[in-house]
């Protein structure tokens, strides 16, 4: 009896998740809109993002991959232990994580897996970017998250809607950068403001005062001969602390399986 994957072999989203580069790229982009976003303090109540927001972020990523990866039941077991921590941390604060704050993730997910394999890798076809929506959608439904888009067009006047509405710069935005420099360093922060800048929506990239074009559009020609070369995971362990090296090498998964 053969397998059944929650994402079928073959399919876009196993491309874009099984490269450590793109995943890297979609890390970056959401570092940036976990420190905007407007129901951030729930993240803060736990005390997990401020004390290791690389960690946090990574967990959030890896979460999303094993779901891509996993086998039917296995990632539907995944997505239902997500919605008994949550609920468990609802529980102790007392209060309800809003549908919203569910919703800007899950399309921070879509909006990033597409925005990374584009500037890394070539542009998607309309066909290609519904099923990116088509597998987050199946996330979201089996998380029971209200008022979801049905087609990958209105996801886009949705995604639109709630950057306008859901982000704002805050004290938690101000910390969260500085606990991001902190963890990455001077450098490696630096790189993290370009990767930023590139993958960044134009809401996003306003709120931040990032500048229009990022320095890596020039960097990626030269990234993409490190590939050939097999120089690329040299590059990927720059970017990170040594800390995460395995994080980066299991990024990195065969699309075959």
């Amino acid at each position: 009896m053969e397998t059944t994957y929650f994402t079928e072999k073959g399919s876009i989203v196993r491309e874009i998740w099984g490269k450590a580069d793109t995943i890297l790229f979609i890390f970056a982009g959401a570092a940036a809109e976990f420190a905007l976003n407007k129901a951030v303090d729930w993240l803060y109540f736990t005390g997990r993002l401020p004390k290791d927001p690389l960690g946090r972020l990574f967990s959030t990523v890896n979460y999303a991959k094993l779901i891509v990866f996993a086998e039917e039941k296995s990632a539907i077991h995944a997505i239902d232990q997500m919605n008994k921590i949550h609920g468990q941390v609802e529980e102790n604060r007392g209060a309800k994580i809003p549908d919203w704050a569910y919703r800007d993730v899950l399309f921070m997910l879509i909006d990033y897996s597409i925005r990374a394999f584009e500037a890394l890798e070539r542009q998607l076809t309309l066909a290609e970017k519904n099923e990116v929506f088509e597998v987050f959608l199946r996330v979201g439904k089996q998380m029971k998250i209200a008022g979801l888009p049905e087609d990958f067009l209105a996801w886009e006047e949705r995604r639109e809607l709630q950057l306008q509405e859901n982000f704002e710069y805050s004290k938690y935005t101000k910390d969260l950068f500085i606990q991001y420099k902190k963890h990455l360093g001077a450098i490696r922060y630096a790189l993290l403001l370009e990767a930023q800048t590139l993958m960044a929506p134009a809401r996003v990239k306003y709120l931040l005062n990032f500048k229009n074009r990022s320095l890596l559009i020039g960097v990626i020609p030269l990234y993409r001969l490190s590939k050939i070369l097999r120089m690329d995971y040299v590059l990927k362990e720059l970017l990170l602390p040594k800390d995460y090296k395995k994080d980066i090498k299991a990024l990195d998964q065969s699309t075959t399986h």
